[in-house]
């Protein structure tokens, strides 16, 4: 009886909006733009979010990296040419965060350089990666042909190389790839895998780039040395590090940050200079996170101003109604109506205004991450949580801002209601 009731005041509701349907179309665009804005900008916001964080996520939730960095005094002494910089990691950090960390299951050596690769007429700047097969381990990417360094490779001290896919093209372009004998630095090294490069958007936290070149690290030292000279602007810098990076992975996230104090008590009792920096993408993700949630926040709150103007809307064409059957109201009272009745069949009509306007916003706010992805290839993101949030934000604001004018028609007083002109 109820469900009945029900239907057939939300079926009577309709009619008397479709009585105005230039002004009832015009009041549904409120909502209809604030919902839409909401689904929109929180898929734009979400999108741009999962794709940060999945950078992050790519490095590892459970590993930390280290870095070598040129003090501050050094870099204003490396204007002096005869100046040697000494700075940065040493192999024996590597050793003793492998052997004196409880919670490191493994550590991955890395030392970088920039050196000049040509294969015939070809030429190009390459960044030699010297690092161990258990690199290609955490951090992880497609092998497009070929294969990856491996423990011979290590013992031979042998001269092969993997290249990322960028460099591939370019050198080795109309060659043979695999088993294809390169020179970098004047050293020949052989071909043996192609690896994708990073796609570019990991910003400062990504540890490969799409011009690296991959070597076994005792290859590196034995052909390359440890000394690297640059010359720029007619000066020379010669600066002497081992280890550019470290890579340690912990065997639980739980015991990352506890880890990460012990290694960092540690390089301070080796190192007088603060030569170094840390990395924690857990803490970075953490971080990222609750970015992402503020970032929501406020990106659905300008959206909801749209939202509290549909609902401004609403209240004022409501209103409006209710001067207009004033009369109706007096002759439904007069019958034996009762106010809750009254109060219920205005909200009723508010609500289905509303509840429309949700519903075509919902189809727009769904078509606008789509076109935004296509036409300017930014990631969009739209979840069930933002659908489900700016319909039911919609349908409440068709109740909130409903109820004033259905209080206000319940309460005309009959008699003059029957009066009014």
């Amino acid at each position: 009886m109820i469900v009945l009731k029900l239907l057939r005041n939300i079926r009577l509701g309709i009619k008397t909006l479709m009585l105005h349907k230039l002004r009832s179309l015009l009041t549904t665009l409120g909502v209809v733009f604030g919902v839409s804005s909401v689904i929109a900008m929180l898929a734009v916001g979400e999108g741009a979010s999962r794709e940060a964080l999945e950078q992050i996520r790519r490095l590892g939730s459970n590993i930390i990296i280290l870095h070598s960095i040129q003090p501050v005094e050094d870099e204003s002494a490396v204007a002096v040419a005869s100046f040697m910089s000494v700075y940065g990691l040493l192999y024996d950090d590597e050793l003793r965060i492998r052997e004196t960390i409880p919670a490191v299951t493994r550590t991955v050596p890395v030392r970088m350089m920039r050196q000049e690769s040509r294969l015939g007429e070809r030429r190009m700047e390459l960044r030699v990666i010297g690092t161990t097969p258990d690199w290609f381990e955490l951090v992880r990417r497609p092998l497009l042909a070929g294969r990856a360094l491996n423990d011979r490779d290590m013992e031979r001290l042998a001269p092969v190389c993997v290249l990322t896919e960028q460099g591939a093209r370019r050198l080795l372009a109309t060659e043979h790839t695999i088993g294809q004998a390169i020179r970098i630095g004047g050293e020949s090294f052989e071909v043996v895998g192609i690896l994708k490069g990073d796609d570019g958007t990991a910003g400062a936290q990504r540890l490969d780039s799409d011009t690296d070149v991959y070597i076994p690290i005792n290859a590196a030292r034995q052909r390359f040395g440890e000394v690297i000279v640059r010359r720029a602007a007619g000066a020379r810098e010669i600066e002497l590090v081992e280890l550019h990076q470290i890579i340690a992975e912990i065997e639980s996230t739980d015991r990352v940050e506890e880890s990460a104090e012990a290694i960092l008590a540690m390089l301070r009792r080796f190192h007088p200079k603060e030569d170094y920096r840390m990395d924690i993408p857990l803490a970075l993700l953490r971080q990222a996170e609750a970015t992402r949630r503020t970032f929501n926040i406020v990106l659905g709150s300008i959206a909801g101003i749209s939202l509290l103007v549909g609902g401004i809307g609403i209240m004022n064409i409501m209103l409006a109604s209710v001067t207009e059957r004033t009369r109706e109201i007096g002759i439904r009272r007069a019958i034996g109506a009762k106010q809750r009745q009254i109060i219920g069949q205005f909200l009723i009509e508010t609500v289905v205004l509303s509840s429309l306007g949700g519903m075509i916003g919902l189809g727009i706010g769904m078509l606008i991450p789509w076109i935004i992805t296509l036409a300017a290839g930014m990631p969009t993101h739209v979840t069930a949580y933002s659908l489900i949030l700016a319909v039911g934000i919609s349908m409440a604001i068709g109740l909130i801002f409903g109820l004033y004018p259905a209080v206000r028609a319940a309460r005309l007083d009959p008699i003059t209601a029957l009066r009014h002109e």
